[in-house]
Parts: C-alpha cells; sequence; structure tokens
C-alpha cells in the first residue's frame, strides 16, 4: 500500500478527532516514521486549507455542541409514548472560515467518514447560514445596496467549512457511504448552527461585519453580472 495514501487517511483522522495521537510507521526499504496530533482538530484542519489564501477574519469560527433528536413520528402520525431512557445524543462540530477567494470548499464526515456527496448535514448546515446572515445584516442596516439579501451562493463565496457529525446509528444512500441521508440531522446540525453562529456574530461585531461585507460584495458583483 502507498505510504502517501496511509499518511493521508490518518492526517484526516486526528483532525476529526482533536488530541488523538497516530503514528505511521514505515518499515520498508529506509523507513520513516510520522507522528499525526491536532489539538485543535477540525478548526486547524480549515486553517490548513486556507494557508495559501487570504482569510477575511482572523481566526476560525469552531462550533461544537450535542443534540438528542426529537423522536421521530411514527407512521400515521401517532408520537411514541414517552421513554425514561434518553436518546443518544448526535454530536455537531463545525469549523469555518471565510478567504479572499471565489470558490467554496466544504468537507463533509459522518462518524469519521468523509461523505463526498455531502447530504442531511450539508442541507442543514446551507440553510442555517442563509438565515443568520440574512437575520444579522437586516438587524444591523447592512443591506442597504442588495435589496433581496444573500443567497447561500453570495454566503459561502470563499469559506472554507468542515462539518463533522457523530450519530450512533446513521444511515446512508450506498454502501461507499459518500452521502448521509438521515433526516433527523438536518433539523439537529440547523439548529446548532444557528444558535451558535448566531451568538457569535452578537459576541463579534467586528469579526462578523467583515465577513458578511465580503458576502455583499459577492452579491452586488453576480447583481452586476446579471444585469450585464
Amino acid at each position: 500500500i502507498q505510504y502517501d495514501i496511509l499518511a493521508s487517511r490518518l492526517r484526516e483522522l486526528s483532525f476529526l478527532n482533536a488530541g488523538f495521537v497516530i503514528t505511521l510507521t514505515d518499515e520498508r526499504g529506509e523507513g520513516r516514521t510520522e507522528t499525526f496530533e491536532y489539538q485543535g482538530g477540525i478548526r486547524e484542519f480549515v486553517e490548513l486549507l486556507n494557508k495559501n489564501k487570504e482569510p477575511v477574519h482572523e481566526h476560525v469560527v469552531n462550533i461544537l455542541a450535542e443534540q438528542i433528536p426529537e423522536k421521530q413520528q411514527l407512521e400515521g402520525g401517532s408520537v411514541p409514548p414517552p421513554s425514561d431512557q434518553p436518546g443518544t445524543p448526535i454530536i455537531v462540530e463545525v469549523a469555518l472560515q471565510w478567504n479572499s477567494s471565489y470558490s467554496e470548499q466544504i468537507f463533509c464526515y459522518t462518524n469519521n467518514i468523509h461523505n463526498r456527496d455531502g447530504g442531511t448535514h450539508l442541507t442543514g448546515f446551507k440553510t442555517a447560514l442563509t438565515r443568520v446572515f440574512n437575520n444579522y445584516g437586516t438587524s444591523q442596516n447592512l443591506f442597504k445596496e442588495v435589496k433581496n439579501g444573500l443567497t447561500g451562493e453570495d454566503i459561502r463565496e470563499g469559506l472554507t467549512a468542515v462539518i463533522s457529525v457523530k450519530h450512533p446509528d446513521p444511515s446512508f444512500d450506498s454502501q461507499t457511504k459518500s452521502k448521509l441521508v438521515s433526516s433527523e440531522v438536518k433539523t439537529v446540525v440547523e439548529q446548532i448552527v444557528n444558535d451558535k453562529l448566531s451568538q457569535f456574530f452578537e459576541e463579534n461585531p467586528g469579526t462578523a461585519r467583515k465577513i458578511v461585507e465580503k458576502t455583499i460584495m459577492a452579491a452586488k458583483a453576480r447583481d452586476a453580472a446579471r444585469k450585464a
């Protein structure tokens, strides 16, 4: 097996599990050893992804929370009887930072597995992001030049993000696990990102304004391109 492929996967695992120490040793030929350890977890992952880019704000925004999903309704609309056993929480961690580029980079994981095609965690994340930005921009009166607010596309321009979900029993669209389809994850991610990012914007108005102004520029450029 190729050393670089293994090293890449183990580096990814150590990012996704903050504080884990993973050592890879190749005893073939001249031999080599590498140790992966990232106390900052996915925050450091985003820093690495943005290393050769120009960040709009200095620090990566890091969200970590867990939530027990509301009981799924049974068929026919009846709600299952209350149980004395609390459910197992879904753990959500998100790290995000905007840079001056025009492209978005969002990596999604469930239980350390890369979901190449995203899924319900990505949908919940995008929905929350659009709501938080439009609520904040409206409340701060920042939308004088963009009449209809911001689209999701405007907001995600120049965004680098990693979404990592730990789920007790996830469902995927196929054996390759390229897409998460557990419906309750959308609501959980949406609520957590909505609450935590709104709170971050309120507590860090300088950073919030920098990020929102970047997205307003994207909206204006898109508007101008449409008119042209």
